[in-house]
């Protein structure tokens, strides 16, 4: 990339945080919905907010823990941080929101592990608490009062547009590993199917995984998709799926994964079988090991999200909700609060902008 491009994706990062922060303290001229909007406390009383993340065993939500916790700080409020044991885990999230409820917090902030979490949701909307979705959109959008997300879609989509112009017309084969396969997460879905259409490939039905024809045309040839695997969002996930992509075809060439977790395992599934020349990975985080990992070739290209934003902000709306009865809005032209994206590469392509592994690592989950 050319230093003036360089400086525009500079500004452009400084401007979506600009807009962030302004967006966050918005006014709607409206309380929360469903009751009370502190969740029966008051000005005086400490403002209680709990985090309910996916799993602590992904980076990323470490990360937001943190962010959050140095948020809570600052302001002076009471974070309690909760977790399921897994990626996928609903019932310890379930207990978690209970939990919020019963202590009269002000607010909630998770990343839904599915579905079965959103009855939930509403339930602590009705008793006066003010919830906001981080990094994971709900299926049902009335189950939170707002979303403060990466724009999923276009994350995978820059990855794919990414692919399209490396391959530079050579054949795709392609191995799809995913999050889940038993349920349908929002992330899951519009990463998949962003990366799918940046590659110039027909999604067929853009809300559901794996229903593309398995051959056709990409924007520069021809392609072949391998199947779908999920991986729980995880490591071992990662290589079990990319073992068993490998043993239905040898010839992948290119791998999107859902996580930068799972692309670590994947990647090391084809290093044993040793099938690691001129292999395409791509994955979305932009964690600073998945970083690392795109500079020292493991991974060809990354989008960037920006979890600690998530949490920060977050706590903030929260806060503000209860001390000025303000709330936040979401982006304009969108269902949700833009939280940005940037796609970091090594390898940039002609007519993609992108940030290179210096710059993002300056930047990355902070």
């Amino acid at each position: 990339m050319n230093h003036a491009a360089s400086g525009t994706i500079r500004r452009r990062l400084v401007l979506i945080g600009s807009l962030t922060a302004a967006a966050a303290l918005a006014l709607t001229g409206c309380g929360a919905s469903g009751g009370d909007a502190a969740g029966g406390a008051s000005s005086d009383d400490a403002i209680g907010v709990s985090l309910i993340v996916k799993t602590t065993t992904n980076p990323f939500f470490v990360a937001m823990q943190d962010g959050a916790k140095a948020a809570a700080d600052k302001l002076g409020v009471e974070l309690t941080l909760a977790a399921g044991k897994e990626d996928g885990d609903e019932d310890t999230q379930i207990q978690a929101v209970e939990n919020a409820i019963s202590k009269g917090d002000a607010g909630i902030l998770i990343t839904p592990n599915g579905p079965g979490v959103e009855d939930a949701l509403v339930k602590a909307r009705d008793a006066g608490l003010y919830v906001i979705a981080l990094d994971t959109p709900p299926s049902d959008p009335d189950a939170v009062d707002i979303t403060f997300a990466t724009d999923n879609f276009q994350a995978g989509q820059e990855i794919g547009k990414w692919t399209a112009a490396k391959l530079d017309g050579e054949k795709a084969t392609i191995a799809m590993i995913d999050l889940f396969d038993d349920k349908i997460v929002s992330v899951d879905v519009q990463r998949d199917q962003g990366f799918l259409d940046g590659l110039g490939i027909d999604t067929a039905d853009d809300s559901a995984n794996g229903d593309e024809a398995s051959t056709g045309s990409y924007s520069g040839g021809d392609y072949e998709i391998v199947g779908n695997e999920a991986s729980q969002g995880a490591e071992d996930g990662g290589r079990t799926a990319a073992e068993t992509l490998l043993s239905k075809n040898p010839d992948i060439n290119v791998v999107y994964t859902i996580n930068e977790p799972a692309a670590f395992g994947a990647y090391e599934a084809f290093k044993a079988a040793g099938k690691t020349d001129d292999l395409i990975v791509v994955s979305i985080d932009g964690g600073c090991a998945g970083v690392d990992a795109v500079k020292d070739g493991t991974i060809g290209a990354t989008s960037q999200q920006y979890p600690v934003k998530m949490a920060e902000l977050g706590v903030q709306a929260i806060f503000d909700l209860v001390e000025t009865g303000t709330t936040p809005e979401v982006s304009d032209g969108l269902e949700f609060f833009n939280t940005g994206v940037a796609l970091v590469t090594d390898d940039p392509q002609d007519g993609l902008e992108s940030i290179d592994t210096a710059e993002a690592g300056d930047i990355c989950w902070g």
